[in-house]
């Protein structure tokens, strides 16, 4: 069986929770499949109101913790005064390492990590909808000062 593309996914995740796939949902997640950049909710808005949507920024707010949800994008990392986002199928699912000095970002993935916490998960009945996973510290050229 092929596995559901991005919008599918969305689509499947609004059924099952009673929810209808909205001229505005449709617009926000087309406008999220074209990105290739990390992206904040503000953001996005703005870039959908350029191109003549009616979408509301309410709208975008509670739509990103669907498309959370259901895997179409992943926290990210920034500036630190918002939440970014990024698409899981650029790069597949990663998590990241930030510099608290120069402010480099090291993304990384980890199948050990991903298997601790499914594991703590399970342990304690816990049903992991997404996580958002970043370490801070000092990267090799900072910790080396």
């Amino acid at each position: 069986m092929q596995k559901p593309n991005e919008t599918d996914s969305f689509r499947l995740l609004l059924e099952k929770k009673g929810l209808k796939f909205t001229r505005e949902r449709r617009e926000l997640i087309q406008e999220i499949l074209r990105l290739k950049t990390h992206f904040d909710a503000d953001g996005l808005h703005e870039l959908l109101k350029s191109k003549g949507s009616q979408i509301s920024r309410d709208t975008v707010y509670r739509t990103i913790p669907l498309l959370l949800e259901c895997g179409v994008i992943q926290k990210s990392v920034g500036d630190g005064r918002r939440e970014y986002f990024e698409r899981t199928s650029v790069k597949g699912h990663h998590d990241h390492m930030v510099c608290i000095q120069c402010g480099k970002i090291i993304e990384f993935h980890s199948d050990l990590i991903e298997k601790i916490q499914t594991e703590v998960c399970s342990e304690y009945g816990f049903r992991l909808v997404f996580h958002d996973h970043r370490l801070f510290g000092h990267c090799k050229d900072c910790a080396g000062k």
